[in-house]
């Protein structure tokens, strides 16, 4: 393994995106020593700006980035194959063969990339990375489209690497796994913790409560002085009052005035020092609450409005044949879903899951008002064309869809504003646009990829209170035991030896609890 000499050191950084008025870091140092640092922050926090930041992808309006030779990114998307995929494959050193096989990689992957699954395209794009042995490796979000055998193997191949690691994610066990300490990005700064994220981010919201404490402290001491203030400045006003103007005639109204801008600004008598010294203390307790930065932590909240189908059944779908590539395919009996059923649809990466809930979606034959679809995984330019979209809607729509946007926990306008928006944001832009419907029927493929913890904890809560049936593809347990009471599970089962097909059957299970 490469030995790595010297930490990345990202120093008072600044940086806008073109056309934004606001920076997403200014005057931002970080320092990142060998081993695995997270990269902590909600959707559009700018994570990935960051890390391309620190490989060199994206140059600065102002400060400097040092770093160990040989960069590597990792992005969340993988459209296309990493550059050095067929030399990773054609390698016969120890560490290629390893990892090809500790993360069943085949040889073939290059030829059929649009027909992997995301979670095989990911376990190649990590694997080859890990094969280049980079001094700096940057990875955006490994686990998405993971299942969980294959995301226990990549953690371990991950524990393997030797140099300066920075990782974007939401896995809350991998990033206590790996990591020994976490940034938690807050625009436009940020600030590293130690630990993995459970230690970490306790140390976070124990500074945060603190800070809250001392804020309200402040607080309370402002509005006591300025109460004591107010009482001093009435009695200065009726002392003054009496003593100034007693041997003034009645039409004497320069004078008049002069002396009340005198007592008004405290300058004349006992009462008048009295209260100098009480707008010095005033003054004091204001500049301590205003320096008491405490974060403001978001309530997020998203409204679902579902209803019931008043039908029998939202689809009944006769048995049939899926191809899944070179000799395999996926074959499944008749498929019904009921108004109120809440259905999880699980197996292993590869097995066609995907490929089934396109099929239903296809053969629906519901109002398309009633239904949302979320599907795995939205290109880049299927992105910009969603973003375009939305930034020719109404005002009315606009207005109601970015208030939506806020609701789920990120800034509407940088999100629009950006040319690219991040796939989280993307996916909280088309949540917020379903919001407008009343569905029957809710199909969504990993809808947990890309969003922040805060976002899946409010999709939880939305899609439990919400009336439409559902359909969910995941590899978060948690998610799907919370939402789902029946369970369709593909999985492998003994195919045609003879013509050397795999076949894949659905099968229909009850409870998942």
């Amino acid at each position: 393994m490469a030995t790595v000499k010297g930490d990345l050191l990202v120093e008072d950084i600044v940086f806008f995106y073109p056309g934004s008025a606001d920076p997403v870091f200014e005057g931002l140092t970080v320092r990142f020593p060998v081993g695995w640092s997270g990269v902590i922050g909600p959707n559009g926090s700018g994570k990935t700006t960051l890390l391309r930041i620190a490989c060199g992808q994206l140059e600065v309006q102002r400060g400097r980035v040092i770093a160990p030779e040989r960069i590597i990114y990792c992005p969340q998307r993988t459209d296309d194959p990493p550059v050095c995929l067929d030399a990773f494959l054609s390698a016969t050193d120890h560490h290629a063969c390893g990892l090809r096989g500790q993360l069943a990689i085949e040889a073939d992957w290059p030829g059929r990339w649009d027909s992997l699954s995301h979670g095989e395209r990911k376990r190649a794009q990590i694997a080859t990375a890990l094969w280049q042995q980079p001094g700096v490796l940057a990875v955006d979000e490994p686990t998405n489209h993971i299942d969980a055998q294959a995301r226990d193997l990549l953690g371990r191949a991950m524990r393997t690497f030797g140099g300066i690691g920075l990782l974007v994610s939401h896995d809350r066990d991998l990033l206590d796994e790996l990591c020994g300490q976490c940034l938690f990005i807050e625009p436009p700064t940020a600030s590293m913790r130690p630990g993995g994220y459970t230690k970490a981010a306790e140390l976070v919201r124990t500074e945060r409560q603190q800070a809250r404490q001392r804020r309200d402290e402040a607080r309370g001491e402002l509005k006591r002085l300025s109460r004591e203030a107010a009482k001093r400045r009435q009695k200065a006003d009726r002392a003054d009052g009496m003593r100034s103007k007693r041997s003034l005639g009645r039409r004497d109204s320069d004078a008049r005035e002069k002396i009340d801008r005198a007592r008004v600004s405290g300058k004349d008598g006992q009462a008048g020092r009295s209260l100098r010294q009480m707008r010095g203390r005033l003054d004091q307790a204001q500049e301590q609450f205003d320096s008491l930065r405490a974060r403001k932590d978001q309530a997020l909240g998203l409204e679902l409005t579902g209803s019931r189908a008043r039908r029998n059944f939202l689809f009944r779908l006769p048995s049939g044949r899926l191809p899944l590539g070179e000799d395999r395919e996926l074959t499944f009996g008749e498929l019904a879903m009921r108004p109120d059923d809440r259905v999880a649809l699980v197996g292993p990466n590869g097995a066609g899951k995907s490929t089934l809930v396109r099929h239903i979606v296809s053969r629906l034959e519901l109002p398309a008002d009633r239904v949302i679809v979320m599907h795995q995984e939205i290109d880049t330019a299927e992105s910009r064309r969603i973003v375009e979209e939305v930034r020719r809607l109404p005002n009315d729509e606009l207005g109601r869809l970015m208030q939506e946007i806020g609701c789920l926990g990120s800034d509407p306008v940088r999100v629009l504003d950006t040319e690219e928006p991040s796939p989280g944001e993307v996916r909280k832009i088309l949540l917020a646009a379903g919001m407008a419907r009343q569905p029957w029927l809710i199909v969504m493929d990993e809808p947990t990829n890309h969003l922040d913890l805060p976002s899946i904890e409010c999709l939880e809560k939305a899609l439990t209170a919400c009336d439409a049936a559902l359909l969910l593809v995941s590899h978060d347990r948690r998610f799907l035991e919370r939402l789902t009471r029946t369970r369709w599970e593909v999985g492998a089962e003994a195919g045609d030896v003879a013509g050397r097909r795999t076949t894949v059957t659905v099968r229909q299970a009850g409870s998942s609890d």
